[in-house]
Order: structure tokens, then C-alpha cells, then sequence
């Protein structure tokens, strides 16, 4: 039988050395060694990392590269970045956010991520976010499996036309119920909100990504109805509450309750790295807290942890390249996840972990799981964080959707052109580094 693509010599994020992976008909048919059948394409990844692809749980794809529209965020704070979006929806069109969405998307893909949940304003009574980005959803399926959360931006009591609009997001099809129940006037209105909310996801049988305790105050503690609300009305395994920055600055006695009730509810949570640190700490002088979430305790817990990439030159964030990479490697820098075992888990949580929080159905490098993966010039995860590895493969149903030369050195101490594996850099090498070679090709 022949087959649509064959790779030979790979490793995988398990450990596995020279393997080969065979692909049909958007499959993953055999993972196995000395694979010899005919294939369309062959592709020898000469030892490198053949990894699935990378995942964002937590995006703003309604907001990606505003930057600059109608003006740039000043102080780079939270409340500013608010206060700026407010100021820019009523100038946004269906054209132009679809028009910045899909550049984005096509970045996303020269990067290997082909999985994104985006959270999009709900509080524009014309919902042209919402309309924007189900004809990007469907544009884009093909290379990227885009989820859309009904995200009350502005509160959902707090915007007095929220709930209404939410409930018509999720009739035009949006996917997921969200919130932000620290946004809200009062802690009292935050509760009502997301008890509202989620029997809302409930009634519908959708998932929960609700924006949660997004703040310094330790005692935002809007995490604790959230896992109450999964319990109560069986959404299990279904619920997540991102950033969840309050956490940092809670004491450890009340942590050491709130955790158990997480892990006993199955509620899942995501980090943005990027974002929170960049954001949150902005009241403190020294020491400056860093406002990452407590991601080394709740792995402990069972907790299923994900990392975000949030915003990419945005009203909040100036910065940005869609590179999951990035976010696990300030992840494990902000949280001090530095043995080991501790970096290998912030690659799964930008794969594995966001794609469960995602519930991504045949993901995986893994015989008839979906034939989706990322080539990567390293030999293992860890080296692919520490060097953001260059994705010289990405494919997508089985076919090679984008491509990237390798990383070479313009000349190695015999004066010949040099491929640079990460695993050649050491403190002691002596390597000439010129101009890096990075192109990357799509064929979408």
C-alpha cells in the first residue's frame, strides 16, 4: 500500500529514537522502526523531534495586531488595555478583523500551532466580532482547529447588554461560555455571574473558560464558586479558569483549601506567562510580585495546567510571534520550573495538557490518532525550548502545509556551510555564528 507521507528516523516527545511514521489518508497508520512501504513524500528527519503540534488555550484572535488602533496603551496596564479596547470597537469592521485574523493564523501555522481557543468580545451589540471570527473558523479549518468562547469583556451584569448578547453568540455558534467575574462591580455580582453562567453552559452542554481572578487581590477568590458550580451541576472535566493570577498573593493556608477543591471538581486552569508577567505587579514598587499562577502546586494536585499565549500586539501586549515556545520557556523561568522533569512538563502545557483543555479529539503522535505534527530542530523537548526550535516540517492532515529552512551558520571553522543543531552549543563551543537563515514557506 502506498502512503501519503512517510518520516523516517524521528524521535518523539516519549523517548522514542529512529523511529518511522506513516501517514494515509490523514492518519497516523504505523509508528514503528525500518518502515519501508512507497510514499507520495518521504522526509528524513535525520534524528530530530517530530512532536505534536503546539496548542493555545487562552487567545484574544478578535484584538490580534490592533496595535497602535486608536492609539498605544501608555502605561501597559490591564485597565488601560480596557479602557483602549473599548476605544477601539466601535472602529472595528468584519473586513479588517478577519483581515488580521487570518494573517495571524498564517503565522500561527509557520510555527506548528494548529489549535487555538480564542475568546471574543461579546459585548458590541453587533457581535461583529463573533461574525468575524465564525467565517475566520471556517476559513481556517482546513490548517487550524479554532475554538471561540462568548467572552464578556465588560462584565456580565456590568454591561447591561451582555447576558442577552452571550446567549445569542452561543445561538450563532460560538463553542464555549466565558466570564469575568473580577470585572464585575461587586464580589457579590461576580458570584451571581459565574453561577449564571455556568448553568447556562449546562442547560447548552458546552464548556467553561472563564477569565478568573485576574487581579493582585488575594482575595479574588471567584476559582472557589467556579469549582463549586462544576460540582454542583456535573461539568467535570469541563471547566477551566485562566490566568487566575490572584493566587500568587493568596495566603498558603487558604491555598491549601482551594486546591483540593479544584482538583476534586476536575477543573482545569491556564497561565498566560507572557501576559501575566508583563501585567500584573503593576501597584507594587519592591519586591514586585510576579503574578504568575501557582502552576508547580497545582501540578502536584492532579490540576491539569495550560499555557496561553493570550495577546499578540494588542491593546494589552505590545510584543508576540505566536511562538508557544516562548510562552512554555517564560513559563518555567516566571514559576521557577527548572529540574528536568519540571520543563518537559511546560512543553506539555503549550501540547498535551491545552489539548485535553481544549478536548481536541485524535490529537497526538500516535497510530490512528490525526496526522498532525511539527518537525522541530531539536533533538528532544527541552531543546526545543531552550533553543525555540526552528519547525522545519509542520503537517496537517498528513500533508506538509509549511516549511522552514533549518538554522545555518554562514560559515563553520573550515569555511563550510554548517547546519546548527541545538544540540551543538555548548558553553565551550567556539562556532562562528553569522546571519541565521529563517524562511518559512506555506502551502495552505
Amino acid at each position: 500500500m502506498s502512503l501519503d507521507l512517510l518520516v523516517k528516523n524521528a524521535v518523539l516527545t516519549t523517548g522514542e529514537t529512529s523511529v518511522d511514521i506513516a501517514v494515509k489518508a490523514g492518519k497516523i497508520t504505523a509508528i514503528e522502526k525500518g518502515i519501508t512501504a512507497e510514499a507520495e513524500r518521504v522526509i528524513d528527519a535525520q534524528g530530530q523531534l517530530v512532536s505534536a503540534p503546539f496548542v493555545d488555550p487562552h487567545f484574544h484572535m478578535d484584538a490580534t495586531l490592533s496595535l497602535g488602533l486608536p492609539r498605544m496603551n501608555e502605561s501597559g496596564t490591564l485597565l488601560e488595555g480596557i479602557s483602549l479596547w473599548g476605544e477601539l470597537k466601535p472602529l472595528l469592521t468584519i473586513d479588517a478583523v478577519v483581515e488580521r485574523a487570518l494573517r495571524y493564523c498564517d503565522l500561527a501555522v509557520s510555527q506548528g500551532l494548529l489549535a487555538i481557543r480564542t475568546h471574543v468580545d461579546v459585548c458590541d451589540d453587533r457581535l461583529l466580532g463573533v461574525e468575524a471570527l465564525l467565517d475566520v473558523k471556517q476559513r481556517i479549518a482546513p490548517y487550524i482547529d479554532l475554538q471561540l468562547v462568548a467572552f464578556p469583556q465588560d462584565g456580565f451584569y456590568r454591561s447591561p447588554t451582555a447576558e442577552n448578547n452571550l446567549l445569542r453568540a452561543l445561538d450563532m455558534g460560538v463553542d464555549v461560555v466565558g466570564g469575568i467575574p473580577h470585572f464585575e462591580r461587586t464580589m457579590e455580582d461576580g458570584t451571581r455571574s459565574v453561577k449564571a453562567l455556568m448553568e447556562i453552559a449546562a442547560k447548552r452542554g458546552l464548556r467553561v473558560d472563564m477569565h478568573c481572578d485576574e487581579s493582585d487581590d488575594p482575595l479574588s477568590r471567584h476559582i472557589e464558586t467556579l469549582a463549586y458550580e462544576t460540582q454542583r451541576l456535573g461539568l467535570q472535566g469541563r471547566v477551566t479558569g485562566s490566568h487566575l493570577t490572584s493566587m500568587h498573593s493568596m495566603d498558603n493556608y487558604y491555598v491549601s483549601k482551594l486546591l483540593p477543591l479544584m482538583a476534586e471538581a476536575d477543573v482545569c486552569a491556564i497561565a498566560n506567562p507572557l501576559i501575566n508577567i508583563m501585567l500584573q505587579g503593576r501597584h507594587d514598587t519592591y519586591p514586585k510580585r510576579r503574578g504568575q499562577t501557582r502552576v508547580r502546586e497545582m501540578r502536584e494536585y492532579g490540576i491539569t495546567v495550560g499555557f496561553g499565549h493570550d495577546c499578540v500586539m494588542d491593546p494589552w501586549y505590545s510584543l508576540g510571534n505566536a511562538d508557544m515556545l516562548e510562552v512554555a520557556g517564560m513559563g518555567l523561568h516566571v514559576g521557577q520550573l527548572s529540574s528536568r522533569d519540571d520543563i518537559r512538563y511546560c512543553y506539555e502545557a503549550v501540547t498535551t495538557n491545552s489539548a485535553k483543555i481544549m478536548g481536541l479529539e485524535g490529537y497526538g503522535v500516535k497510530v490512528g490518532g490525526n496526522a498532525d505534527f511539527v518537525l522541530l530542530q531539536a533533538e528532544d523537548a527541552i531543546e526545543a525550548i531552550r533553543m525555540k526550535a526552528t519547525r522545519l516540517a509542520v503537517v496537517r492532515c498528513g500533508k506538509v502545509i509549511a516549511e522552514t529552512a533549518p538554522r545555518i551558520t554562514n560559515l563553520s571553522l573550515e569555511g563550510r556551510p554548517k547546519t546548527v543543531n541545538a544540540a551543538d552549543y555548548s558553553p565551550n563551543d567556539n562556532a562562528q555564528n553569522g546571519d541565521n537563515t529563517r524562511q518559512t514557506t506555506l502551502a495552505l
